[in-house]
């Protein structure tokens, strides 16, 4: 069976890498039995569009999860909306041609997401969506356009929660013999799981980084803070106030800013500055890194809908950046609370939060920790029973 696996972005490729690791068990067991010619193994075809290319976002992650170097490399960057996708769909055709691939995957909701879904669809070649049904019902996000018009076009709906199969069943998108339908559990927590033992070894970020005192950056001292979605970075209020309650937090606790090319853009063209002795902005970081700093924060301020999880997992309080969010789950739950973007409302749901009593046993609503195995057991499947 050959898959051609589509990523672009930072997330894509933590994902991916959970989900490649388990078609090379797979593989390695089949080859083990002597099945080398058979159905039952998969020859996994990566193409990166380049939706991500510097090498804090790109490279360093494909050296830390071993993940395969792309097959193909299209090489689109950065550019609007409408002409990346365009891009990336005219290139996507051309692989598909060369590749006649018998599935293609795509992960979460970014333009390569969008892109890879209909130049598969257009070539009748079924596409699998790997975090299908999520909403936040706020269609001024590109991310939720994307998230919506990949699911519509989707043979295969891996869901990593119940809600996101019943959001799916209300826009009548139901298991059955055209459409696989399938709470999987949540990739990214696989991964989770698998490197963050990895992480606390092997990350000296903390030693590394040597920003604020010794004191200052012990477990437990530190805010971090995640700032990259267009609906917060292109406002210059919602910039400003974002963080002017990060200046505010940091007169108490040190707040460190791994700073999105985004981000960093948008502060500059708005003049925006933050103060440089408890606020320190650093390079992104590394997925390794990103687990040790998470693991050891005080809390986490976030915007990204995968910190938000990975705050959940690594039992890590989380302030919400957003007025509404597609993890709804986390929130729900009282672990992570939304706040919006207004200074004020920041600053008292940090104090709320630093004030809250230890929360009970946190349940588990992102699967076992064993997706990717899924996901790859069921495309197996059914290409052996077509």
């Amino acid at each position: 069976m050959k898959i051609l696996t589509i990523v672009g972005a930072r997330p894509q490729f933590v994902k991916a890498a959970a989900v490649s690791r388990a078609i090379r068990v797979l593989n390695d067991l089949r080859d083990f039995h002597g099945r080398r010619g058979s159905k039952q193994r998969i020859w996994e075809i990566l193409v990166h569009t380049g939706q991500h290319y510097d090498y804090s976002m790109n490279e360093v992650f494909f050296e830390e999860l071993a993940l395969p170097k792309p097959d193909h490399h299209l090489g689109v960057g950065s550019c609007s909306h409408a002409q990346q996708t365009a891009l990336m769909l005219e290139r996507i055709e051309t692989i598909l041609e060369k590749e006649r691939p018998e599935v293609v995957l795509v992960y979460g909701d970014t333009n390569s997401t969008l892109a890879g879904a209909l130049a598969a669809a257009k070539a009748n070649i079924p596409v699998a969506h790997v975090e299908a049904g999520l909403r936040s019902y706020n269609r001024s996000m590109p991310e939720e356009t994307n998230r919506v018009l990949t699911d519509h076009l989707s043979a295969f709906l891996f869901c990593p929660t119940a809600l996101a199969v019943r959001n799916l069943s209300r826009e009548g998108i139901r298991d059955g013999e055209e459409t696989v339908v399938k709470n999987v559990g949540d990739v990214m927590y696989d991964s989770i799981l698998y490197y963050a033992d990895i992480a606390e070894r092997k990350s000296t970020i903390l030693q590394d980084l040597k920003l604020f005192s010794a004191e200052d950056l012990r477990p437990g001292t530190y805010y971090l803070a995640t700032l990259h979605r267009a609906g917060n970075t292109d406002h210059p209020k919602r910039l400003s106030a974002i963080l002017k309650a990060l200046d505010e937090i940091g007169r108490e606790n040190p707040v460190i800013l791994p700073l999105h090319p985004r981000t960093q853009k948008m502060m500059e063209t708005y003049q925006l500055r933050v103060r440089e002795r408890r606020i320190k902005l650093i390079e992104p970081v590394s997925y390794l890194n990103m687990i040790k700093l998470m693991s050891h924060a005080r809390m986490i301020l976030t915007d990204s809908g995968g910190v938000q999880r990975e705050a959940y997992w690594l039992r890590t309080p989380c302030l919400v950046l957003r007025e509404e969010t597609e993890w709804v789950e986390t929130v729900n739950t009282g672990w992570n609370l939304l706040v919006g973007t207004d200074t004020k409302k920041i600053v008292e749901g940090m104090k709320r939060l630093e004030g809250s009593k230890p929360r009970e046993k946190r349940r588990e609503l992102f699967g076992d920790g064993k997706a990717s195995e899924q996901i790859v057991q069921i495309l197996l499947e059914r290409q052996v029973h077509r």
